[in-house]
């Protein structure tokens, strides 16, 4: 086997290995119906995806008339409730994840997640799809003291990783929001970002080493970087 370039990628999860979009908005506008609140399109929820559930919330609350603490509270635990019983309705990998994954592991390359999606929820949503044994580690927004942007899950996630078998190598991280780049480079990661993701500004803004605008990039994309 020809040695690869890195010895572990780090993947962030909705919207960069899974469209989780439609599921998410549907639980936001669950949440802001029970409001009274007009609903959202998938496509407004969008960039609001990334920072976790209550962030996505606020910014749905946001959008649609503001919010107060106490609402705030109820509502995220009922969003929390609907998406847990409806988690991969309609939630899929992006097209070419698993030939890049497959790829990536016959290249002797361990894989790891770090989301800011409670842990429980990532978890679950990638045993529904049949990803789960594919990963060394996945550490979602509530595993650590710090979720992302602070590098500290990205350390884990290499720290796991190498653990694991993922050799003293090289580590990289793919991403596709803000978060994602700024807790890779922390960490002092090789970052891509994924040009299809649930973007919050334009891609070429995040700082990423790297954009891929599919997955078929992901492979040549890290040799680019190694040289």
């Amino acid at each position: 086997m020809t040695h690869f370039s890195f010895d572990i990628v780090g993947f962030d999860l909705d919207g960069t290995l899974l469209d989780t979009s439609g599921d998410l908005a549907a639980a936001v506008n669950h949440a802001l119906a029970s409001v009274d609140r007009p609903p959202l399109t998938v496509e407004q929820v969008k960039p609001m995806i990334g920072g976790g559930a209550r962030h996505m919330l606020k910014q749905g609350l946001t959008a649609t008339g503001g919010y107060d603490e106490a609402m705030l509270d109820t509502l995220h635990a009922d969003l929390l409730a609907y998406y847990e019983a409806n988690i991969c309705v309609l939630t899929k990998p992006y097209p070419g994840v698993i030939n890049a994954l497959d790829a990536l592991a016959a290249k002797g390359v361990t894989l790891g997640i770090v989301t800011n999606k409670i842990e429980r929820f990532a978890r679950t949503v990638l045993g529904e799809l049949g990803l789960t044994d594919r990963f060394a580690c996945i550490l979602g927004g509530d595993t650590m003291a710090e979720s992302k942007p602070s590098p500290m899950p990205i350390h884990e996630m290499v720290r796991l990783c190498r653990k694991s078998g993922g050799g003293e190598g090289r580590a990289a991280f793919v991403g596709d929001s803000i978060f994602d780049i700024q807790a890779g480079k922390a960490a002092g990661l090789p970052t891509i970002a994924c040009s299809f993701g649930f973007l919050m500004q334009p891609v070429a803004e995040l700082g990423a080493d790297a954009v891929i605008d599919g997955y078929e990039e992901l492979l040549p994309t890290l040799e680019g970087l190694a040289r």
